[in-house]
C-alpha cells in the first residue's frame, strides 16, 4: 500500500510547527503535522514545550501567585481586608492544567479548521526518495508518510547539570517545577535564566526561602545594564536570594531534600540545604530520534539543524525552524519563521527581522527589552543617546500601587533612530509592543515623542522616556 503523500510534513506541533502547518494550509497546500506530546491521559497536546511545560502554565501560574502576593501583602494598601488567607495548591496547579489544556484543544481545533492531517507520534526521517522524504510516525500505530517539503520544529529539551540528572522530584526542570505538590520551604535555583527566575518567583510568592545561584558574575547579562541593575533591587527587597559569580560543586539528592556543595564569589566553600531544587541553565536542540544521519541532515557544533538565513536546510526541500535551529529561543521567534518558511515555500517572501524580536521575563517587576543593550552600542562604537523615565512619576503606576521601574530610550545621536527600548515595570510585556512596531519602521524617538498616548496610561511612560531622549520630559 503506498504511503499517504503530502506536500508539506511538519515535525513538531509547537508554537513554530502548528503555525508553519496552519500558513502552509492556508496557501492551498496539502498538511500533516506530527507531534508526540501526550496529556495526562495519554491523548494529543499539540504546542510543544511553550504549552504544555513552559510560556502557557507558567503564566497562568505567575498570574494565581500574583492574586496570593496583592492579597498577602498589598490589598491592605487599598482598604480591603482579608481574614484567613489561604492557598489551595491542588486547584491552583488543577486550574494551570486546564488553561494547558484549553491551548491543546484549540490548536487541535485550529488543525481541523484548515485541513491539516495530524498524526499523535513520533516523527522521523526514513528515507528520501523521487517523491520526496518518507517521515516514520511512531505511536499508537505505526505508519510511513511522505513529503514533497519537511519542515522541523522539534524544539529544544531542558540542560542537565553533569552529575545531577533530573529527576522531576527533587532535581527539577520547568516540568517539575509547574508541578511541586506542595510548596517547599526552601527552593533553591541553579541559573538566573528566565525560566528560573519565573518559577522563583512563584514559589516565593507562595511562601517559599529562594535562593538562586549564577555562576556569571552580573546578573542578567543579556539585558541593559542599567535595567538589570534595577531588576535587581527589587527581587532583592522581596527576598529573592541571588549569589553571583558561583562555582557549584558536588549536588546530593537524598529523602530529605538536595544538598548543593558551592562556592561564593570569594572563593569560600558553602553549602546550600534545599527541599528542591531547579536548575535552569539552558536548553539544548531536540534532534534526539529525529534520525538526521539516515537522509543525512547536517547538524552544527552545538547539536542544533545548520541552516541559512532562510531556513533551508543541508538537504533540498527539508526546513528547519524555532528551537532546533540557531537565533534565541522564543516562541514568537518560532512562530515567525514558520509563517516565512510556509511563505518561501510558495515562493514568496517570508521575512524574519531578528533584531526587532522582543524578549519578556514575566518576573515581577516584568522586563521586556527589543533591540540593542547601551553596552553593546558602547562596544559598537556607535553614538547614541539615551532616555528614561522611572514609573515613580506615572500617574497610572501610582494609582496601580506597582512604581517599580522605569522605560528607557536608545536612539542613534545623529539620527535619532531608535536603536533599542528596554523597560522594568508593571505591564513590560505589553508596552514593548509600541517600541517593536517602531522600529520596525525605523521610527525615531521623536516620532514616538510627538504621539499623543492617553492618560493616563502606563505607556505615557514610554513617551516621556522619548522625550527623555532630548532632554525634555515633562513630567519628571
Amino acid at each position: 500500500m503506498a504511503n499517504k503523500q503530502f506536500d508539506v510534513i511538519v515535525i513538531g506541533g509547537g508554537p513554530g510547527g502548528y503555525i508553519a502547518a496552519i500558513r502552509a494550509a492556508q496557501l492551498g497546500f496539502n498538511v500533516a503535522c506530527i507531534d508526540e506530546w501526550k496529556n495526562g491521559k495519554g491523548g494529543p497536546a499539540p504546542g510543544g514545550t511553550c504549552t504544555n511545560v513552559g510560556c502557557i502554565p507558567s503564566k497562568a501560574l505567575l498570574q494565581s501567585s500574583e492574586h496570593y502576593d496583592q492579597a498577602n501583602h498589598h490589598f491592605a494598601d487599598h482598604g480591603i481586608k482579608v481574614e484567613g488567607l489561604g492557598i489551595d495548591l491542588a486547584k491552583m496547579l488543577a486550574r494551570k492544567d486546564q488553561v494547558v489544556k484549553q491551548n491543546n484543544d484549540g490548536i487541535l481545533y485550529l488543525f481541523k479548521k484548515n485541513k491539516i492531517s495530524f498524526f499523535h507520534g513520533r516523527g522521523a526521517f526514513e528515507k528520501a526518495g523521487d517523491a520526496g522524504y518518507d517521515i516514520k510516525v511512531t505511536g499508537a500505530a505505526e505508519e510511513t508518510i511522505t513529503g514533497k517539503h519537511i519542515i522541523v520544529a522539534t524544539g529544544s529539551n531542558a540542560r542537565a547539570l553533569p552529575g545531577a540528572a533530573f529527576d522531576e522530584e527533587n532535581i527539577l526542570s520547568n516540568d517539575g517545577a509547574l508541578r511541586i505538590g506542595a510548596v517547599p520551604k526552601k527552593l533553591g535555583l541553579i541559573g538566573s535564566g528566565v525560566i528560573g527566575l519565573e518559577m522563583g518567583s512563584v514559589w516565593r510568592r507562595l511562601g517559599a526561602e529562594v535562593t538562586v545561584l549564577e555562576a556569571l558574575p552580573t546578573f542578567l547579562g543579556a539585558v541593559d545594564e542599567q535595567i538589570a541593575k534595577e531588576a535587581k533591587k527589587a527581587f532583592d527587597k522581596q527576598g529573592l536570594k541571588i549569589e553571583l559569580g558561583v562555582k557549584v560543586g558536588e549536588i546530593k539528592s537524598g529523602k530529605n531534600g538536595v544538598s548543593v556543595a558551592w562556592t561564593n564569589a570569594k572563593g569560600e566553600a558553602q553549602t546550600l540545604e534545599v527541599d528542591k531544587l531547579i536548575v535552569s541553565i539552558g536548553r539544548v536542540p531536540n534532534t534526539i530520534g529525529l534520525n538526521a544521519e539516515a537522509v543525512g541532515l547536517k547538524l552544527d557544533e552545538r547539536g542544533a539543524i545548520a541552516v541559512d538565513d532562510d531556513c533551508k536546510t543541508s538537504l533540498p526541500n527539508v526546513w528547519a525552524i524555532g528551537d532546533v535551529v540557531r537565533g534565541p529561543m522564543l516562541a514568537h521567534k518560532a512562530e515567525e519563521e514558520g509563517v516565512a518558511v510556509a511563505e518561501r515555500i510558495a515562493g514568496q517572501h517570508g521575512h524574519v527581522n531578528f533584531n526587532t524580536v522582543p524578549w519578556v521575563i514575566y518576573t515581577s517587576p516584568e522586563i521586556a527589552w527589543v533591540g540593542q543593550t547601551e553596552q553593546q552600542l558602547k562596544a559598537s562604537g556607535r553614538a547614541y543617546k539615551a532616555g528614561t523615565f522611572p514609573f515613580l512619576a506615572n500617574g497610572r503606576a501610582r494609582a496601580l500601587g506597582d512604581t517599580t521601574g522605569m522605560v528607557k530610550f536608545l536612539a542613534d545621536a545623529a539620527t535619532d533612530e531608535i536603536l533599542g527600548v528596554h523597560i522594568v515595570g508593571p505591564q513590560a510585556s505589553e508596552l514593548i509592543s509600541e517600541a517593536v512596531v517602531a522600529m520596525e519602521f525605523k521610527a525615531s524617538a521623536e516620532d514616538i515623542a510627538r504621539i499623543c498616548h492617553a492618560h493616563p496610561s502606563l505607556s505615557e511612560a514610554t513617551k516621556e522616556a522619548a522625550l527623555a531622549v532630548d532632554k525634555r520630559t515633562l513630567n519628571f
